[in-house]
């Protein structure tokens, strides 16, 4: 009896399956995690087929691939590797994918997925071949410190942006809204202010409270409608996109379109490692030569989350650095991976609850998830400068070119050139030679 309450306690399957002592976690913890992560990217349930619409996708149908394609690929990741990153179709490639591919290139959306198609069957080569692992191991300790602190300013950047805090502004690119008094901008400066307060109390879940507590004062607001006859539960699935991906083949064929799948590639494999590498050194996931244990594993999550999204019918599929919200709220293993999956097909029900999250409630969690991301920096050496420049470059470059993967790019290209110079050449990973070149080939061809 007594060792049965005592499996009961330690969270019997649960601890064993995902480790959690071993990780210095709970279950509550977990899947408190999860909560964190999921309010926080919840908004590509309605963004992502608002942007593929405009390819001419149906929205119901992008709307279901997205919310499956989120729960297949985070559920891989957490039951798999162990690792509580969730995933889901990416912003910025979605955009390429609507804007660029299809309507400026002229291609039809089928073509674009057959595109996407392609390049996730690449991804599992090259991991199942150990190419991706090896990349990521490849990368100095200073420079995965660097993409640490780096997404650190860039969340914190979305995060003032999706809030209307900071606009663009034609005399200096960027600047600070004239309407701080705007009812979102408002929300999110009252939200801001009481996931501080949290956070400095040391409240257990200050996150996930912050945005339920902002939302609710939304609703008084304004900002959060609750329309007569709102109903929290609604299903309905529609997958007419399904395997459109095939009827794109010939087309893609024809066309010869080399760049775009190589441009869905590029961007997908440097976002994917800077997300986790950079979210593992924050939480410290690497191991003591600065490598993330399982990158293999958490890498083919991401590759057969893009294959299967393309064959559902959505753009590439990829690692969300929203993920730091509830690695930041304690998230260590899997569970925190399967309970975002959950959840998000939960939302296939509870969409209309789901949707009621304002961007307002949920920018000031990313920009609080920028303060402790930017702890990184502390370990960089900063009085050795040909490791400090490759780093600060590959730090302001993420905000400022509003990318991960520019950001690594940058400081891969300036790493061998200042090492070289400097008379460190044996300071330089071979692979990093090859990463510098196709950076720079990229770049120039592309």
């Amino acid at each position: 009896m007594e060792s049965k309450k005592q499996d009961l306690d330690t969270g019997g399957f649960l601890e064993r399956f995902f480790k959690l002592k071993e990780n210095n976690t709970t279950v509550k913890t977990e899947i408190l995690a999860g909560l964190t992560t999921f309010m926080t990217m919840a908004y590509i349930i309605i963004v992502n087929p608002l942007i593929l619409k405009d390819a001419g996708m149906p929205f119901e149908a992008v709307m279901a691939a997205t919310v499956i394609s989120a729960a297949f690929a985070t559920l891989i990741m957490g039951l798999y590797a162990n690792y509580p990153f969730a995933l889901a179709p990416g912003m910025g490639l979605n955009a390429f994918f609507a804007y660029t591919v299809v309507l400026g290139m002229g291609l039809s959306w089928q073509a674009a997925l057959a595109a996407v198609f392609i390049s996730g069957i690449f991804f599992i080569a090259i991991t199942i071949t150990g190419i991706r692992t090896a990349i990521v191991n490849a990368i100095p300790i200073s420079l995965k410190k660097a993409v640490s602190a780096g997404i650190g300013l860039f969340i914190a950047l979305i995060g003032l942006k999706n809030a209307n805090i900071i606009v663009s502004n034609e005399a200096t690119l960027i600047g600070l809204t004239e309407k701080l008094a705007a009812p979102d901008t408002l929300l999110a400066l009252i939200g801001l202010a009481i996931i501080g307060i949290l956070m400095a109390r040391r409240i257990k879940g200050a996150i996930l409270i912050g945005i339920i507590i902002t939302t609710i004062i939304g609703i008084p607001m304004g900002i959060v409608e609750i329309k007569e006859g709102f109903s929290p539960f609604d299903l309905h699935i529609n997958l007419e996109t399904f395997g459109a991906f095939k009827k794109g083949l010939p087309e893609l064929k024809n066309f010869g379109i080399l760049n775009v799948i190589l441009a869905f590639t590029f961007v997908d494999l440097f976002d994917t490692i800077g997300t986790l590498v950079g979210t593992g050194a924050r939480a410290g996931m690497l191991d003591e030569d600065g490598n993330l244990p399982r990158v293999g594993k958490a890498l083919m999550a991401d590759s057969l989350g893009t294959t299967f999204g393309s064959i559902l019918g959505t753009s590439t599929v990829t690692t969300y650095v929203e993920s730091t919200a509830g690695i930041m709220e304690g998230g260590r293993t899997g569970l925190t991976a399967v309970t975002v999956a959950i959840l998000f097909l939960a939302s296939l029900i509870i969409s209309p609850l789901v949707l009621l999250v304002p961007s307002a409630a949920t920018a000031p969690a990313l920009i609080i998830v920028g303060v402790l991301m930017m702890g990184a920096i502390t370990d960089i050496d900063f009085d050795d400068f040909t490791e400090a420049f490759p780093a600060f470059m590959t730090i302001i470059m993420m905000p400022f070119a509003f990318s991960i993967a520019e950001g690594i790019a940058a400081g891969i290209i300036i790493y061998p050139i200042v090492k070289l110079i400097a008379g460190k050449s044996d300071e330089i990973h071979p692979v990093i030679y090859i990463l510098a070149l196709l950076f720079l080939a990229r770049y120039i061809y592309m």
